[in-house]
């Protein structure tokens, strides 16, 4: 069993950075390919961000390439650097885990393949 706990959101003008952080409990986590997906109002739960067991691939939505970044370390964290934040990019996001393929070096980019998920923290980007 995984537990996901996400942190670090907020209010930040349009321009500004914010780093979210996802803490996860659970022997296996390193195992496991990470994401983060984000929900507007009004629209579908979204792919942002996702890196594989190892950390050694990432990918990311064409929405955030060149302005976030994705990393994890061996503390069981991952986290998103976000910059050049924009109104649009105001969501609430979520840290996710896919447990279905441990040791995977493809970073799944559907909701379907992540099992396991954090209860997501408020991104707000002012204009």
């Amino acid at each position: 069993q995984v537990q996901l706990v996400e942190s670090g959101g907020g209010w930040v003008q349009a321009g500004g950075s914010l780093r979210l952080s996802c803490a996860a409990s659970g022997r296996t986590f390193n195992t496991y390919a990470m994401g983060w997906f984000r929900h507007a109002p009004g629209k579908e739960r979204e792919f942002v961000a996702g890196i594989t067991w190892s950390g050694g691939v990432e990918y990311y939505a064409d929405s955030v390439k060149g302005r976030s970044t994705i990393s994890r370390d061996n503390a069981n964290m991952v986290y998103i650097q976000m910059n050049s934040l924009k109104p649009e990019d105001t969501a609430v996001y979520y840290c996710a885990a896919s447990s279905s393929k441990p040791f995977t070096f493809v970073v799944a980019a559907t909701r379907s393949s992540y099992d396991y998920w954090g209860q997501g923290t408020q991104v707000t980007v002012s204009s």
